[in-house]
């Protein structure tokens, strides 16, 4: 489906509503169920019902996709999108549900998810089932996955650029700050960088503390066109740009380990967007290790090759910072789920709404969100902004 730039300016498409899933440790739901309760107040948010619901995005539930999640919720929908993109799928899914509405070929777009990774302990460590490339060629050296491969990511910064644990360690540290003010979130204790660096090695580089929390949890967005949007019972949030784009999933075939698909997937939001890195207000990025964070700073322009460690030092994704990022606590100490892009996009709209409370970003316009998914080796970025 090809949708000219045009068509998609002329025919703004805005988020309407937003809801977290139940977090933390859940007992007595299903996936099913959590995102039910997510999309029912994401909906209520919108001015809308399930009733009204004609498009439909799932994935990374198990064995629930649109099929599974749309009977649960009694959906039939005209537009339906189980891409599988990892975690970067929700924010991919933005981008397609921009086009999708922008066409006319759905009118409100529920993107949707949950996990309980944590209760159910299915989170596997395997670099891949046996007879797979990745089997084959990566696990005998007794890599894990993703820590181990984001380990190597981090290695090879290191050796390129001269960045310091302390420097990766401070992209925790920024996110506990603000998880801080965050009441949902699952750490809110303080933490220096003498804290990260004392926790327990898992892959190195990488400390106990450089990795992202495995919880229970998921979300809800609400997407439609600018007039279903005048019934919004909250402010509407606009979707300036999105862009998406992937590389290898094996490691070894990774044309880069220090650049990722974000250049291109960065590339396309902003410029559909109409902006520069320097109008961001409100960063969101996927931080399921600390290097995830430096990649994408670099990856979407906000600092040069082999500066986020210098950029991050100095404090600017803390509140306060001139790059207030991670603002929920992020991976690394609000919430993971196996998959925190759909709540990356919650936490961007409320900031744009100005409803953040004690982690509010003063006048807020524009924030930016990006996922990642696999093995680094996808990326979907999202520009929003207050109309």
């Amino acid at each position: 489906m090809s949708t000219p730039r045009n068509q998609l300016l002329q025919r703004p498409v805005y988020i309407t509503g937003v809801a977290e899933a139940p977090l933390g440790l859940v007992h007595g739901q299903s996936e099913n169920s959590m995102a039910a309760l997510a999309a029912r107040e994401a909906l209520a948010e919108a001015g809308l019902t399930l009733k009204d619901v004609d498009g439909l995005f799932v994935n990374y539930m198990g064995d629930e996709g649109t099929v599974q999640l749309g009977e649960y919720l009694g959906i039939q929908p005209r537009y339906a999108d189980s891409s599988d993109l990892g975690g970067a799928a929700f924010d991919a899914y933005v981008h397609h549900a921009m086009l999708a509405l922008a066409a006319g070929r759905c009118s409100v777009a529920l993107i949707a998810f949950a996990s309980r990774q944590r209760t159910k302990r299915l989170r596997s460590r395997s670099a891949g089932p046996p007879g797979t490339l990745m089997a084959q060629f990566e696990a005998p050296y007794g890599i894990a996955a993703p820590i181990g491969h984001f380990a190597l990511l981090a290695a090879r910064h290191m050796y390129e650029y001269g960045t310091t644990s302390e420097q990766l360690a401070e992209v925790a540290v920024a996110a506990r700050a603000w998880a801080q003010h965050n009441p949902r979130a699952w750490r809110r204790d303080p933490l220096t960088v003498d804290d990260v660096l004392a926790s327990p090695m898992i892959s190195e580089p990488l400390h106990k503390l450089d990795c992202c929390l495995l919880l229970d949890g998921g979300g809800a967005v609400v997407l439609t066109t600018a007039d279903r949007a005048a019934d919004a019972a909250e402010r509407p949030v606009r979707v300036l740009g999105a862009g998406e784009s992937h590389t290898a999933w094996h490691l070894s075939q990774q044309p880069s380990l220090t650049t990722t698909a974000a250049v291109v997937s960065g590339r396309e939001a902003f410029s559909l967007a109409g902006i520069t890195p320097d109008d961001v207000d409100v960063f969101e990025p996927y931080d399921a290790s600390t290097v995830n964070v430096l990649l994408a700073l670099e990856d979407l322009g906000f600092c040069g090759r082999g500066e986020s460690g210098e950029f991050v030092a100095e404090g600017r994704l803390r509140p306060g910072g001139s790059l207030p990022s991670m603002t929920s606590g992020g991976g690394l100490s609000y919430n993971h789920p196996g998959a925190l892009g759909v709540q990356l996009l919650v936490e961007a709209t409320r900031q744009l709404r100005g409803e953040c409370g004690d982690r509010q970003v003063p006048s807020a316009e524009v924030a930016v969100v990006h996922g990642i998914g696999g093995l680094a080796s996808v990326a979907a970025t999202v520009v929003l902004g207050r109309d």
